[in-house]
């Protein structure tokens, strides 16, 4: 991008109703139910460049993404029952292993954070779950239903080596593509009256 790209005006917002029926309507799907078809190649790159137009303290980029196929997950899913195993997981914390195994995509988001930074690291996690939120809009503009995930082997340090996280990083994700057969159920949304405080 050279530049006079960057120097370019981006165009002012306008209503979309069309946008805001989404939100309205937003809901993460069970990530053991998505199915095919997924996102082509094509597809996720567009994914990911919006959801790299994420808020950004210092324009750090502090993330970055993996992008697991079927066969690193199924090969992941393996090692990461065996190592449940030797750690006498529960039976349900297996059994969550086919979060990680059935969709068709998984994006991994990486929290890179700088440390030592003005921008507290704070901050720079915050534009790691700011990219997550990003790539559920984008998967679902694209017709496709999305999964936000951690999970016990997001914090498992040795679960963690398995995904090639590096010492300072840490996973904001794992955001699950693919497709539903049925509509997900709607579930419980906050009474704004109990969250919102107005200070004139």
């Amino acid at each position: 991008m050279s530049q006079s790209d960057l120097a370019s005006a981006l165009p002012l917002p306008v209503r979309s109703d069309e946008l805001l029926s989404r939100l309205a309507v937003r809901r993460s799907a069970p990530a053991q139910s998505l199915a095919l078809p997924g996102p082509s190649d094509a597809e996720i790159e567009q994914m990911l460049l919006l959801g790299a137009r994420t808020p950004d303290h210092g324009k750090l980029f502090p993330w970055r993404f993996v992008i697991l196929g079927p066969r690193s997950r199924a090969d992941l899913s393996e090692a990461l029952a065996a190592l449940g195993e030797t750690q006498n997981r529960t039976g349900k914390e297996i059994a969550a292993l086919a979060k990680l195994a059935n969709p068709p995509l998984t994006v991994m988001v990486v929290s890179t954070p700088i440390q030592g930074h003005k921008v507290p690291v704070w901050e720079q996690q915050l534009s790691a779950g700011a990219v997550c939120m990003n790539l559920e809009h984008a998967a679902n503009a694209l017709g496709y239903s999305a999964s936000w995930i951690t999970d016990w082997y997001s914090y498992d340090p040795a679960a963690v080596a398995l995904f090639g996280v590096e010492d300072g990083e840490s996973i904001a994700g794992f955001i699950h593509v693919g497709s539903l057969s049925e509509p997900p159920l709607e579930r419980p949304r906050p009474n704004l009256e109990h969250k919102v405080t107005a200070r004139p």
